[in-house]
């Protein structure tokens, strides 16, 4: 099977705090890496009650601290909300303390509300613009010979791969005019999932990091023993999808027995599209679900996102996962 890797939203689940986030976080990737799993990311988010980790950089240095041979990165840094210098002199300084196992993912949407975003000093009106831009000049503060006369340092000349994160088709232009790997945000924004895709093959420009276009799919799984007891897990991560749609974010809530027949039709037609690329279900199950979406999409590796509000049931999940990609 290809590469899986761990995405990890930092969830803070109802009745505890951000600093038993952070221990899970690192017992999820030290079992992550005995299991496997290829990388283990981390993703910027702001203002968000159940998600603990706006400091991306600074967790990264906590789960690379613990862990030797998983691979750590961003999924990514929302870069218009920082410098392209400082984002470069932080992930310099990780590469300098981790070597060949840091990875850096770049997105361009807040990661946050309007109201958070404007409080992070974000201009909301050309940010977004200014994306390919930051880029390539975050970029450049890494190269052996930067053109700028400004260096990062730590920074200059240090391999930190960039990767382009995105939901759209501006994402996806943007990765193959680069030549860069392009990971796609299916787990919870599918739906221009193909055409992205596509685009990106089609259109990609080798460069001296890729010679060749690289896809990595988001995606879902709450895998158990039973389907029965998946799909009771999943109701978490349900409950998350449909307060965080209503504006009503909150901690990660305990799975609810029957939570679908609670919902209008309308919630449940929006939880069926952001949810569609996601396996629930026992080993037999999530197996047959994975592959038959890497043979619908051709991905080169998948990021694994299990919400789940028991840690040692997320764990599970994981098990479960990794034994399906070593065919045991």
């Amino acid at each position: 099977m290809i590469p899986l890797s761990i995405l990890d939203l930092a969830p803070i689940v109802e009745g505890a705090t951000a600093s038993d986030s952070f221990r899970n976080s690192l017992d999820l990737a030290q079992h992550g890496e005995r299991w496997g799993y290829h990388r283990f990311w981390l993703a910027e988010h702001h203002g968000m009650p159940g998600i603990a980790s706006a400091a991306t950089s600074v967790l990264m240095c906590h789960v690379a601290n613990g862990t030797s041979t998983i691979r750590i990165g961003a999924g990514g840094i929302m870069l218009p909300n920082h410098s392209p210098l400082v984002i470069a002199e932080q992930f310099g300084t990780l590469a300098s303390l981790f070597p060949g196992r840091i990875d850096l993912g770049l997105g361009r949407a807040p990661g946050s509300d309007h109201t958070t975003a404007r409080a992070l000093r974000r201009n909301l009106a050309s940010d977004a613009d200014e994306f390919p831009q930051d880029v390539v000049e975050l970029m450049d503060y890494f190269a052996d010979s930067p053109r700028r006369q400004v260096r990062a340092v730590p920074g200059a000349g240090l391999d930190v791969p960039v990767w382009i994160l995105g939901s759209s088709l501006f994402g996806a232009q943007l990765a193959a005019a680069l030549g860069l790997p392009y990971a796609f945000a299916s787990h919870f924004a599918p739906q221009m999932m193909m055409q992205a895709i596509e685009l990106y093959r089609a259109t990609f420009r080798p460069s001296a990091q890729l010679d060749k276009p690289y896809v990595m799919l988001g995606f879902n799984v709450f895998a158990a023993d039973t389907d029965a007891e998946a799909h009771f897990r999943a109701t978490s991560m349900q409950q998350a999808f449909i307060n965080l749609r209503s504006g009503r974010p909150t901690r990660l809530k305990p799975p609810v027995e029957g939570y679908l027949d609670l919902l209008s039709p309308p919630e449940r037609s929006m939880l069926d599209s952001v949810l569609s690329c996601s396996a629930i279900g026992s080993p037999a199950t999530v197996s047959a679900q994975l592959k038959g979406f890497i043979e619908r999409t051709g991905a080169d590796e998948l990021m694994i996102t299990s919400q789940i509000f028991d840690h040692a049931a997320r764990l599970r999940s994981y098990e479960i996962t990794a034994d399906i990609a070593r065919g045991s």
